[in-house]
């Protein structure tokens, strides 16, 4: 055999075994690579602020001329504004249950604030007290439950207001708490020495939301950075006592000094007087206080390098104080009335939500959407399936965040059975389309309006259109019937 052909037949015979090597190789190194530690996949985190009674005209970017939010007013710059945002109830506790649950309040039994009002202190009571619960089952999943259970850690600070001890957000499935109890109001006041079981003044003349605002800041520098967070920060501001902000308060009295020559306009309802016109400078400085917190922690957000994978969203849990025996402290014109109706100034709400690389900048959104809709539209911007058994009454705005119109037309139902300190008596209301219907039980009375022609609810057109009004009658029984709704039953005398 000559020697050429000899190398020929042996190189084939070479390359085979080099290749062989090679694969080898790469396969021990795939292996040796695949025990080896990989970074982690970057979770999205939440921040959720929720003030205590903010008006829907609160803010400089829904309209208000006299309170000033500049930090808020960015936010929305940077994310989506929805103009048609509504929380579930008119009154704070059932909201917040419906944010926590993703139910509406009838199905988890909370209608009406904690413990309510007795119908006993209305003039002329005609219904019975309807008993609801007073804290929210230990059985319900909470969206904070709901993000531990998938890795999160979960933190809340301020206003809870869903139960006595034993029912606090520790025991609601937040690994933190700090100054959540069963009060509505401030115990003690926004100024230390306060009276709050869960947060414990560390001065004199310490101020409430610049505290909470502090221990905020203070989770997010030092959380558990192998974990995703829910940041929870739900406001006493601007609740009840109105407590000027003394930081702030000089500033407004002078801008209302500068702005206005005039008494504050009055508008009658239903007995009742509204407050027409925004120029309460103790109130503007809470709003101002709110602001101002907002603003650090957003800007801690960014200084931590969390601002592009942290989904911030602000709301309110019902109207302003608008409408009460005397003026309230703030004015939700265009919208009627205040906290306590269901007229849109008590249930529409400022409602912003920026979420990095979804949501555009500048945006708005007027689709009609309610409080329920915040947990599994927190689940899916987590990438965590959906559980439409457990947030049975909320939607997931994931679409209308990232810009699609798409079909997200549904019924609105409230139902507020209660009396309720702002001269509200028992009724309930429905919203389809545009259209609007609310019943008043105590005076045996209905009205109707087009949202669309008439934000601010003045032309009732029930009679006008007798046979929309039959639809929506039937349509909110039928809502109830389905909910097992407890309607308010008679007094027998």
């Amino acid at each position: 055999m000559r020697p050429y052909k000899s190398l020929a037949l042996l190189i084939p015979c070479l390359f085979t075994l080099l290749c062989l090597n090679v694969s080898s190789a790469l396969l021990a190194a795939e292996k040796e690579d695949s025990t080896a530690v990989k970074p982690p996949v970057e979770r999205m985190n939440f921040v959720f602020f929720l003030v205590d009674d903010l008006g829907w005209a609160d803010l400089g970017c829904f309209g208000s001329e006299f309170y000033e939010t500049p930090n808020i007013d960015s936010l929305a710059a940077k994310g989506m504004k929805f103009t048609q945002g509504y929380a579930a109830c008119p009154v704070c506790s059932p909201t917040r249950a419906s944010i926590m649950t993703g139910r509406h309040p009838v199905r988890v039994d909370i209608t009406d604030w904690i413990p309510g009002m007795s119908p006993s202190r209305h003039p002329n009571p005609k219904f019975e007290q309807v008993e609801d619960r007073d804290n929210l089952a230990l059985e319900e999943v909470t969206i904070a439950e709901a993000l531990r259970d998938n890795g999160y850690e979960t933190f809340f600070a301020g206003k809870w207001h869903l139960g006595d001890e034993g029912h606090w957000p520790k025991d609601q499935g937040f690994d933190f708490n700090i100054g959540g109890n069963s009060k509505g109001s401030p115990p003690g006041g926004y100024y230390a020495p306060w009276k709050n079981p869960t947060l414990e003044a560390k001065a004199d003349g310490e101020y409430l939301t610049e505290r909470l605002t502090a221990e905020s800041v203070k989770f997010l520098k030092e959380r558990n950075t192998e974990k995703p967070f829910l940041l929870y920060l739900s406001y006493y501001n601007v609740h009840t006592p109105i407590t000027p902000y003394k930081k702030r308060v000089d500033h407004f009295r002078q801008k209302a000094e500068d702005d206005f020559n005039s008494p504050t306009p009055e508008i009658e309802e239903h007995g009742a007087v509204s407050r027409g016109r925004q120029d309460n400078a103790e109130y503007a400085s809470m709003v101002a206080a709110v602001d101002q917190s907002v603003g650090q922690v957003l800007n801690n957000l960014e200084l931590l390098n969390l601002d592009k994978n942290t989904t911030v969203i602000f709301f309110s849990d019902n109207g302003g104080l608008c409408t009460t025996r005397n003026v309230g402290p703030t004015c939700n014109l265009p919208l009627r009335s205040g906290k306590g109706w269901l007229y849109e100034g008590g249930v529409r709400e400022p409602t912003i939500i920026h979420a990095p690389g979804i949501t555009s900048f500048g945006s708005v959104c007027h689709t009609p959407v309610v409080s329920m809709d915040f947990f599994p539209t927190i689940l899916d911007l987590a990438h965590i399936p959906l559980q439409p058994e457990v947030h049975a009454d909320g939607k997931s705005l994931m679409p209308l965040l990232m810009g699609e119109s798409g079909k997200f037309e549904r019924d609105l139902c409230w139902h507020y059975p209660h009396y309720h300190g702002s001269t509200w008596t028992p009724g309930a209301s429905i919203r389809r389309g545009d259209w609007k219907l609310i019943e008043f039980y105590h005076d045996d009375k209905t009205e109707l309006y087009n949202l669309a022609d008439d934000q601010g609810e003045q032309n009732e057109l029930s009679k006008q259109h007798p046979e929309k009004t039959k639809e929506l009658q039937a349509a909110l029984r039928n809502w109830q019937k389905q909910m097992k709704a407890k309607m308010p039953q008679p007094i027998q005398k």
